[in-house]
């Protein structure tokens, strides 16, 4: 086994197909095809069912890509490490995050992580929460602030705050001439909003989810892209979208009301690889609690349980 093989197989793995596969790593299809065959037969299990259209991978070809990833994330991760050692260059600490999560306390975070690690090299990357599981574990970044759980283990995952959710509504509208919380009820015979569209599961069947919870039914449901879309189109009164109650500074074209309900929050999630105990890891999460025993009025403002838990974590569940 090679790390050629390895790369082969995490290639057929994600496009689900040999031939785009082997367009994806500039090879002919039959030499890829037995490149595979041979790792099966080195295993001795099959990693592939190959009948089936698009191809799925077995239970062993499932957890033989999800160890896949991490042995060639690791080795990108390694690589990149000596380069910058031989030629004097800065760490580098890569996050990811999903777009809503700039209006809250990620901008203050990131400030006073270069304040307090001046030797970082930080790159902010946006990427979905379902992305960000993905991008850990092949080393792509090397901690995601999200707000989707998930159940994977070579994943933690620390729950740092609960977000209050508002409806945003085009002004002039009914909704819109009230400013007391609104009832998750409100909702039913209305066009809804969601986003993002794909990939799948998101934010959007979070709301989604939400709403079938509590038996409210909108009369549609348009899904787009990103949270700007969103508000784009209730700003032009096409419909009503549910977002984080941070984000409501976004547009000042369109209103926002608090949505009444014991379970109208989306968590703030921040995750990381399992086993993960760099000493910026740890960096980061002092950060958290010092910024939140701060009390920041958008901290107040937006959150069900703003504050850290007592001890190590900075919130208020894990998985």
């Amino acid at each position: 086994m090679d790390l050629r093989q390895l790369r082969y197989f995490t290639a057929v793995a994600r496009e689900r197909n040999f031939t785009r596969a082997a367009e994806r790593l500039h090879i002919a299809q039959p030499p890829l095809s037995r490149q595979i065959q041979l790792l099966e037969e080195e295993l001795g299990v099959s990693l592939i069912h190959r009948k089936s259209r698009p191809i799925k991978l077995t239970d062993a070809g499932r957890l033989f890509y999800e160890q896949a990833l991490q042995v060639l994330g690791r080795i990108d991760q390694m690589k990149d490490a000596t380069r910058r050692v031989g030629l004097h260059r800065n760490k580098v600490l890569s996050i990811g995050f999903v777009a809503s999560t700039l209006y809250g306390g990620l901008p203050l975070l990131i400030r006073k992580l270069r304040q307090n690690a001046p030797e970082l090299d930080i790159q902010l990357l946006e990427m979905l929460s379902i992305q960000q599981i993905a991008a850990l574990k092949e080393g792509r970044i090397d901690l995601g602030f999200g707000r989707l759980k998930h159940s994977d283990p070579n994943i933690h995952s620390t729950v740092m705050r609960e977000e209050r959710l508002v409806a945003a509504l085009a002004q002039d509208t009914e909704l819109a001439r009230d400013i007391a919380p609104l009832p998750l009820a409100a909702l039913s015979g209305q066009k809804l909003i969601v986003y993002p569209k794909e990939p799948r599961p998101s934010y959007a069947d979070q709301i989604l989810t939400l709403l079938q919870d509590e038996d409210v039914r909108p009369s549609e449901v348009l899904e787009v892209r990103e949270i700007q879309t969103a508000l784009g189109l209730v700003a032009a009164d096409s419909g009503i979208s549910i977002i984080p109650a941070s984000a409501r500074q976004m547009r000042s074209d369109v209103l926002y009301r608090l949505i009444d309900g014991p379970r109208a929050f989306s968590p703030v999630i921040l995750n990381h690889r399992a086993g993960d105990s760099s000493r910026y890891l740890v960096l980061v999460k002092q950060l958290i609690r010092d910024m939140y025993a701060e009390n920041p009025p958008w901290l107040e403002a937006n959150n069900i349980h703003p504050l850290p838990a007592e001890g190590g974590s900075p919130g208020a569940a894990e998985n």
